[in-house]
């Protein structure tokens, strides 16, 4: 069989483009990669690559648009394997120190060696499996446009099996597969939030949710929520610290399991509050988990420690899923409980005497801050503003985050932007404190805090097929400066990169660091006779692991 017989059953150009894509995928992208994880990229990458060839050739063939043959089609394919080879074997030979230039930037220890085979052999095992499901889909549509060719003209019949074709697949993917493995997640993560030692008794305190007092059920309240409620600094611990009285900080949670209303949750939170006290409180912080229900105890304890305990925070729980799950099939969930909750918490704080309530205060991270954000009713909050709001790793597709990118200065970088001169938006990270400017910071102080490493925020949709704004600008710190943009193959890496977002030590991607957290508390709230040296104090309490307790969960 010559080269041309062969390439007619193993299709040579949607091979070399598979390969040129799976090269691409060595190149750094927000997250560290391991062996596995850059198998799968690259094989998805290959796969991807062969099937968009393969769509395009025969997209060409039924234009009836004439093709190259025998040698000269021979002598085409060789020419262009012979740089897509070349590119190959730059990339493998150079994805090690790749990797290792991004985990230098992050504090990790170096891969000693880079096993290619290994990401190889996963990148192959994982690029047969799609091919094959390729050919399933492929035969599926034969089989539709064969069976219309009999009844309506060829060229109508391969359209409508096209057609049937693809909702077929949805139905199976999306209301078969996708949607099993959602419920099978959501029993699961279910049963997760129970799964606490036997010997933990419900709070003997009255003024802790799920006590004997508490119309919150503790049983009902979840791992994440009774984690948040027993496991944050006492009155003692913060006046030892501080060397001043304190106050014992007050943390309402309502667990999902509690009522499957959103209203029910939050009028009984708004309840609780009412009964132990949180109205008379100095801060006041409306909070709204992650799509666990996970509370980061880096930022809370922070508030607590620096406003000497004179601190209540609400929240309440609204999925089972992890964040990227549930930010895809539980939307509307997370909106609604932020909405409900907030509404409520807002319509009594604002009734209430100026001289007497609290300053108030939204938060959350990650999903927790997207569904806070949705909770911020200017036209509701207009006449009587908060007083600020901190959100953390906002995720990309949060309407108030893009608005507040969409106005910002220009010649300001997209990771770090500046709105209004700073006036009420401000943005921060790990290099670049709240207050750098130096300029006055108006009544509501509203910040983003956001690390550029943090793919949860800077994922783009369109990067499947144009460059984001963010990899056109100067690199920050902790972003390798090796990182480029490839049609396809970025998309990819940064959905990999959504997956392990948390996987960096703190203070990189969507692992969001108690020190930071200090800077950013401080400079929202402005507590009371706090200054650097205060925060410097903070920090190195919580550089010794007083303060970080709980295992990122988002």
């Amino acid at each position: 069989m010559n080269g041309w017989g062969l390439a007619r059953i193993v299709p040579v150009l949607p091979l070399l483009v598979g390969l040129l894509l799976a090269a691409a995928s060595l190149t750094p992208s927000l997250i560290p990669r391991g062996t596995f994880f850059q198998g799968v990229l690259a094989g998805a990458s290959m796969a991807m690559g062969h099937m968009l060839t393969q769509f395009v050739l025969a997209l060409w063939r039924s234009l009836e648009i004439p093709v190259l043959r025998g040698r000269w089609a021979v002598a085409a394919h060789m020419l262009v394997a012979l740089p897509v080879l070349a590119t190959l074997f730059f990339c493998i030979a150079h994805a090690r120190g790749w990797q290792n230039g991004l985990r230098e930037r992050m504090g990790l220890p170096e891969l000693e060696v880079a096993n290619t085979l290994q990401t190889a052999v996963v990148a192959l095992a994982v690029f047969l499996v799609l091919y094959v499901i390729g050919l399933l889909i492929q035969g599926l549509f034969n089989l539709l446009r064969r069976r219309l060719a009999r009844h309506i003209p060829v060229r109508s019949a391969n359209v409508l099996g096209l057609l049937l074709c693809a909702i077929l697949v949805l139905i199976v993917t999306r209301d078969g597969m996708v949607n099993a493995g959602l419920r099978m997640a959501d029993r699961s993560y279910a049963a997760a939030q129970y799964l606490t030692h036997p010997e933990t008794p419900p709070p003997a305190e009255p003024w802790k949710p799920g006590s004997s007092e508490s119309p919150i059920s503790w049983e009902l309240m979840g791992r994440p929520g009774r984690n948040f409620v027993l496991n944050g600094p006492s009155a003692q611990a913060i006046a030892a610290f501080n060397g001043r009285p304190a106050k014992e900080p007050l943390r309402i949670y309502v667990g999902l399991a509690q009522d499957s209303d959103p209203q029910v949750r939050a009028g009984l939170a708004l309840q609780e509050m009412q009964r132990v006290g949180a109205f008379e409180r100095k801060v006041l912080v409306v909070s709204s988990p992650t799509g666990t229900g996970w509370m980061d105890p880096a930022s809370y304890d922070a508030l607590e420690y620096m406003h000497d305990g004179d601190v209540a925070t609400v929240a309440v729980q609204y999925s089972y899923l992890q964040s990227p799950l549930a930010l895809i099939f539980e939307t509307d969930s997370g909106l609604d409980q932020a909405e409900a909750l907030m509404r409520l918490v807002y319509e009594h704080w604002a009734a209430m005497p100026d001289n007497r309530r609290p300053r108030l205060y939204m938060h959350g991270i990650s999903l927790g801050s997207w569904s806070s954000m949705h909770a911020f009713n200017v036209f509701q909050m207009m006449n009587e503003p908060i007083d600020g709001a901190l959100w953390a790793g906002p995720p990309f597709p949060s309407t108030l985050w893009n608005q507040a990118n969409a106005a910002r200065e220009a010649g300001s970088p997209f990771v770090l932007p500046t709105v209004d001169d700073g006036r009420v938006i401000r943005y921060s990270s790990q290099y670049a404190t709240p207050l750098r400017s130096g300029r006055d910071w108006g009544r509501m102080r509203v910040l983003f805090m956001q690390y550029a490493s943090d793919p949860i925020v800077f994922y783009s949709p369109t990067a499947l097929w144009r460059e984001p704004v963010w990899m056109r600008e100067a690199k920050a710190p902790d972003v390798s400066p090796e990182l480029s943009f490839t049609p396809i193959v970025t998309q990819l890496q940064l959905t990999v990169d959504l997956l392990r977002s948390t996987s960096t030590p703190p203070g990189y991607g969507h692992n969001y660091h108690v020190r930071d957290y200090i800077d950013a508390w401080s400079a929202v709230t402005e507590p009371e006779g706090w200054d650097e040296t205060a925060a410097e104090r903070l920090k190195a309490h919580c550089g010794h692991g007083e303060l970080v307790g709980c295992e990122n969960g988002s």
